[in-house]
């Protein structure tokens, strides 16, 4: 178990290992499982659904655990599952590959999923709709003692009619995954832990490899290597940037040639071992020489803006009080600032998002809860500038204050 610690980074100096050891503690993937499911069934029931239909793969092994070919099946609907308010879920699987979770204890069937995209089906898609309407309203009666008012989180308008038709009332499912996804067991935030680790292994390869002459695509490619070499799975985005591409943000690698003096920015976006998500940034100074007074201003602010708004983060505040108490963007880094003061992070970017202090008014409505886990971000760069910086941390919420759960360093020759 996780223990309270008034060092903000106790958590992650305790990573566990990624290999079973039978002389040390290990994270009870099977438990982490059942709390999974467990927190989906108990929103459900503070909504009186019967259930949420769940397309995003993402959702679906949250729900369960299963994983099969998730960045395909998040373009390839061939694949979904049905979550009870009682009892185990019902996974209906890409046909060749229904063996795949017949070993997890949160799933009491596993039948062939029915495709009805246009890609599977073509001009049948509107028999197969009608197939998988049928049989999936059949498995819900089934499981729900008749009951008819469920949820889902994505549904193609024919899928969404032909459940409608059958007497099914639909709600969000997006909001019962996004709140059940929130708040974190202790075996989640050490699977987190994990992923962190190896993401900062890659971001450690990279920076071993900064040097001028590289491009912005080789030196991505370490992470995204190290990565994979560790039992982590893809990365959701290319966002790194080097020189002038630094501003604007957002501007995904690219074949440029890093060149001597410029600075180096990065969003991690990883999802790693486990299924969790490291969104982790830096901005590097590429060597030789030294940075010049404008980079570490532009530095200055950016790390002043993390390390204010980072504690803000404690249980019990609502979404606007942080907000309107949130580091202040100077005027001339207003246009081009980040989207967002802080986001929710699981096994993907997550609820909440939280906004910026000329936002509060705006702020949705929501409280922060002990073992949220929060990643806190900064952009800063000007409008008519010609380089920015981009750092993000990682973080826990506790009853004892913020606690980072990312732990790569700063930039030491930027923070002067």
């Amino acid at each position: 178990m996780l223990r309270p610690s008034a060092d903000s980074q106790y958590l992650a100096r305790n990573t566990p290992g990624i290999a079973q050891h039978d002389a040390e503690p290990q994270i009870d993937v099977p438990g982490m499982r059942l709390y999974r499911l467990g927190r989906v069934q108990q929103m459900l029931k503070e909504r009186s659904l019967a259930g949420v239909l769940l397309y995003d793969p993402i959702n679906v092994r949250y729900a369960n655990g299963s994983s099969n070919m998730q960045v395909w099946i998040l373009h390839n609907q061939h694949r979904y599952c049905w979550v009870p308010a009682e009892g185990g879920t019902v996974l209906f699987d890409y046909p060749p590959a229904v063996h795949l979770s017949e070993h997890l204890e949160t799933i009491r069937e596993i039948r062939p999923a029915r495709t009805w995209t246009y890609f599977g089906a073509g001009d049948t898609y509107q028999e197969r709709v009608r197939l998988w309407a049928d049989e999936l309203v059949d498995v819900i009666r089934e499981t729900s003692g008749g009951e008819l008012t469920v949820a889902a989180d994505h549904l193609d308008p024919s899928g969404a009619r032909a459940l409608e038709e059958r007497g099914c009332t639909i709600a969000n499912g997006q909001e019962v995954m996004e709140r059940a996804r929130s708040i974190k067991s202790d075996d989640e935030i050490q699977a987190m832990l994990v992923s962190i680790s190896v993401c900062e292994a890659g971001m450690a390869k990279m920076y071993e490899n900064l040097r001028a002459g590289i491009t912005e695509n080789q030196l991505w490619s370490y992470l995204h290597q190290v990565n994979i070499a560790m039992g982590g799975e893809w990365i959701e985005t290319r966002l790194l940037a080097s020189g002038g591409r630094t501003n604007p943000w957002f501007r995904e690698c690219s074949d440029r040639i890093i060149r001597a003096g410029e600075l180096v920015a990065f969003d991690t976006d990883l999802i790693g071992p486990f299924g969790y998500c490291s969104d982790i940034s830096r901005t590097w100074f590429c060597g030789p020489g030294k940075p010049t007074d404008e980079q570490r201003r532009l530095y200055a602010y950016a790390h002043e803006q993390i390390e204010s708004n980072i504690q803000e983060m404690r249980p019990g505040r609502t979404f606007r009080d942080i907000a309107e108490s949130s580091w202040r963007v100077p005027n001339e880094f207003m246009a081009r600032r980040y989207g967002s003061m802080a986001h929710g992070v699981g096994m993907a970017d997550e609820w909440p998002g939280l906004t910026f202090s000329d936002k509060a008014d705006m702020a949705m409505p929501g409280v922060l809860e002990e073992n949220m886990t929060i990643c806190v971000e900064s952009y800063i760069g000007a409008e008519d500038g010609n380089e920015g910086v981009k750092l993000e941390e990682q973080i826990l919420v506790t009853p004892s204050g913020p606690q980072r759960l990312s732990t790569y360093p700063f930039d030491d020759a930027l923070l002067g």
